[in-house]
């Protein structure tokens, strides 16, 4: 759960930046695979079919930018904070798609990791991270939003453990 409105949280403010009509409150918010505005298409959650064989082929959301001719990845995760240090692998994950992309799409490509500890703990580089990303990032709902996810987890597992 703790992911989930997360990434709900950053793509309705990719929209607003869109002008795509969306709500302020992300637990209310119904969102679709794809979203077109002009030039800029915005995949949620949708694999990338190459010509060749990639093994990583879904970043979490996809910003196709036709007019700027620019593609940029975006994955998040909200790891336990010993492994907040995981940009390099992350960036590494998508390297292989990012290159497909510039060769079939003629798109440059960028891949944003943004990763937020379980507790809130945030790497150096979150900030410039979320500057690359549309819109304006609070750190700070982002990090309260994944604690609270993970509190939501935590309370599932102790209810039904004191079930059993």
């Amino acid at each position: 759960m703790g992911i989930m409105p997360t990434l709900i949280l950053i793509i309705i403010i990719i929209w607003k930046v869109l002008g795509i009509e969306t709500t302020d409150k992300w637990y209310t918010h119904v969102h679709k695979p794809v979203y077109e505005e002009g030039d800029v298409t915005v995949l949620w959650n949708q694999a990338v079919h190459t010509d060749r064989e990639v093994t990583a082929n879904r970043p979490d959301i996809i910003i196709k930018n036709k007019k700027e001719e620019t593609c940029t990845l975006i994955d998040v995760a909200i790891p336990a904070d010993r492994n907040v240090q995981k940009e390099a692998e992350k960036k590494l994950k998508y390297k292989s798609l990012c290159i497909e992309i510039q060769r079939m799409w003629n798109l440059k490509c960028t891949i944003i990791p943004v990763i937020i500890g379980a507790t809130g703990t945030a790497t150096r580089s979150l900030r410039k991270n979320l500057e690359a990303v549309p819109g304006k990032h609070s750190i700070d709902s982002l990090q309260q939003t994944a604690v609270l996810g993970k509190s939501h987890i935590i309370g599932k597992y102790c209810s039904v453990k004191l079930e059993a």
